[in-house]
C-alpha cells in the first residue's frame, strides 16, 4: 500500500482540482488513527458502504491499516463501485440488509460501522424508512451481538435547543420531530436494547454535518448565493465538519466504545453563522446575499466536547472549507444534487 499519506493542517491544498482530488482527501487518515485501528482485535466491516460516506470511510481504514481485512457490505446498485472498492483493497460482500437470511450469511468481523438508513424522501413512504432504520439495526444487532459495533445516527433526534446554550450534550435525552428522526430513535433503541441484553460494545454517531465538495451544508448555501436565490435564515448557526474529518472520528471510535453503547455527538468544533458563511461567499462571488425568515435563537444544536476530548480538534479548519467550497461552487464543478435541508424545521426529509 505504500507510506501513508496523512491528513494534517499544514499540509493541505488551497483548492481542490477535481473529483478525484476530493476523494483521496476525504480518505487521508489523520496521524492519530493508525495506532488507534492497530489496537482493535479482529477485521473492520462495513454495512450500508454504498451511500455518500461509505466508499472514503472504508478506504480511510484500509489506507490507515493496510493489513487488516477491510469488508464492504452493500447491494451494490451503483455501476462500478464494487470494482473500485475491491481495487483499494477491499473485500466486498453483495447483501440486501432487509433479508434476514443474507445477513445471518455474512462473514464474522469483530468490529462493525453500520452506515444503513434512510433519509430522504420518508414521507414517500413512512414504512420503508421505518424499516430501513429500526428492523434492519436489529437484524444487524442480534447477528453481530459478539462484534463492536459504531453506528451512525444524526443529530435531529435531539428537540431544538437554544444556541446561547451551546447545543445538547449526548445525556440529553432525545425528544425527535417527524417520521425520519423518530425511525433514527427506532434505530438507536433497537443497537441499545441488544447491547444491553448481549453485552455488546458500541458506539452511537450522532453526526452533523459533514460536508464534501459535492455537497453539505456550506455547497448549499454557496449555490443559493451564487444563484440569486433566498437563503432561509431561521436555522442561524449550523456545524460543519469536513467529512474525512468526521470519517476519522467514527472509525476512532471503534478504540472507545462503551457496554452499553452509548452516543457521541460528532460534529464541528464551533456552530457556523449561517449569514456571516452566506456574506463570505457573496464576497468571493460578488454577490450580495439574499436572506429569507429571521433568525430563531433555537435549532438542531449539539456541542461535540466530548468528541473533542478523545481525538482532538478537526483538521480541517472551518476557513478551509469556506475556501474550497467557495472555489469548487464557484467554478461550477460537480454537484450530487442532494441537499441537507439543514433548514428544515418540522422533521420533514
Amino acid at each position: 500500500m505504500g507510506e501513508i499519506k496523512y491528513l494534517e493542517a499544514h499540509n493541505l491544498p488551497d483548492k481542490i482540482e477535481s473529483e478525484e482530488a476530493v476523494e483521496e482527501l476525504l480518505s487521508r487518515p489523520p496521524v492519530w488513527l493508525p495506532a488507534l485501528l492497530e489496537g482493535l482485535d479482529g477485521d473492520i466491516m462495513f454495512l450500508g458502504i454504498g451511500g455518500k460516506v461509505g466508499p472514503t470511510i472504508a478506504r480511510m481504514a484500509k489506507r490507515a491499516v493496510p493489513n487488516k481485512r477491510i469488508v464492504g457490505v452493500a447491494r451494490f446498485s451503483e455501476a462500478g463501485l464494487k470494482e473500485r472498492l475491491e481495487s483499494w483493497g477491499l473485500e466486498t460482500h453483495k447483501c440486501d440488509l432487509l433479508n434476514r437470511e443474507e445477513v445471518t450469511n455474512l462473514p464474522e468481523a469483530a468490529n462493525i460501522v453500520y452506515m444503513a438508513g434512510k433519509k430522504f424522501g420518508v414521507d414517500e413512504d413512512p414504512s420503508f424508512a421505518w424499516a430501513m432504520n429500526t428492523y434492519v439495526p436489529s437484524l444487524v444487532a442480534e447477528r453481530f451481538k459478539s462484534s463492536k459495533i459504531v453506528v451512525f445516527s444524526t443529530l435531529c433526534v435531539y428537540s431544538f435547543a437554544p444556541i446561547s446554550g451551546g447545543g445538547w450534550e449526548e445525556s440529553v435525552q432525545p425528544a425527535p420531530a417527524g417520521d425520519y428522526a423518530m425511525s433514527c430513535v427506532g434505530r438507536e433503541r433497537m443497537f441499545g436494547y441488544f447491547s444491553r441484553r448481549h453485552n455488546t460494545p458500541g458506539r452511537i454517531i450522532r453526526l452533523n454535518y459533514a460536508i464534501d465538495m459535492r455537497y453539505g451544508v456550506l455547497h448549499d448555501i454557496a449555490g443559493w448565493v451564487k444563484q440569486g436565490k433566498p437563503i432561509p435564515i431561521a436555522t442561524a448557526y449550523a456545524s460543519c465538519i469536513w467529512q474525512g474529518d468526521s470519517n476519522a472520528q467514527i472509525l476512532g471510535a471503534l478504540a472507545h466504545t462503551t457496554t452499553p453503547t452509548t452516543p457521541l455527538n460528532v460534529g464541528g468544533a464551533e456552530h457556523m453563522s449561517v449569514r456571516m458563511a452566506a456574506h463570505e461567499f457573496g464576497r468571493r462571488f460578488g454577490k450580495a446575499p439574499i436572506f429569507e425568515g429571521e433568525e430563531s435563537e433555537y435549532g438542531w444544536y449539539n456541542t461535540t466536547l466530548a468528541a473533542q476530548r478523545l481525538f482532538g480538534y478537526p483538521t480541517v479548519s472551518l476557513a478551509r472549507m469556506i475556501d474550497w467550497t467557495a472555489d469548487w461552487v464557484g467554478n461550477d464543478k460537480l454537484s450530487i444534487n442532494k441537499p441537507t435541508h439543514y433548514e428544515e424545521r418540522e422533521g420533514a426529509f
